[in-house]
């Protein structure tokens, strides 16, 4: 299907169907893991970085970049520690299957005027699938929304996804 699956790494559905409304430039991917979204970014046109905990997700991320023929900027960084990123330095941020709520207020301020978050990840009702099942790691149910309540929603989606999650997803733009 896409030239990702050689590679065993798909990039989010969610992301791949609201990629036509996400505005270019310079990407940030938090909690990249392997950088299946980091790199399909890049190769639709974004500068990207990417940040993840893993060193060595961080070298499987550089190493999918290289199959692709892409640039990756990354670092491997606690996202749960000291971070900051530069105001309005970054036109997408995206984040998937991760949730540190004192994360939400930074992504809002390293966004420009304009630029567009995309964040997916698990909601309370995931427990019933199996991991995570920590309430810290788990949206309540319309949290996601209420977190970037006072952004534009152009995309969301809440509930369950096939028969193997619950998740939360949102495409929405600092205004």
């Amino acid at each position: 299907m896409s030239r990702f699956h050689d590679f065993g790494e798909e990039p989010s559905s969610f992301l791949v169907e609201n990629i036509d409304l996400l505005p270019r430039g310079r990407a940030l991917d938090l909690a990249m893991g392997r950088g299946r979204n980091a790199v399909y970014l890049a190769e639709a046109g974004w500068e990207t970085e990417g940040i993840d905990i893993s060193e060595e997700a961080v070298e499987l991320a550089l190493e999918l970049a290289q199959r692709a023929g892409v640039h990756l900027n990354v670092r491997v960084q606690d996202l749960e520690g000291q971070v900051d990123f530069d105001p309005e330095s970054f036109d997408l941020i995206v984040c998937f299957n991760y949730l540190h709520r004192p994360l939400i207020p930074k992504i809002k301020i390293a966004l420009r005027t304009g630029g567009m978050v995309v964040y997916e990840t698990f909601i309370v009702d995931q427990a019933a699938f199996g991991r995570p099942r920590n309430p810290d790691y788990l949206l309540e149910r319309n949290e996601l929304l209420r977190l970037f309540q006072n952004f534009r929603c152009l995309r969301y989606r809440e509930g369950i996804v096939g028969s193997t999650k619950a998740v939360a997803g949102i495409v929405a733009e600092k205004i």
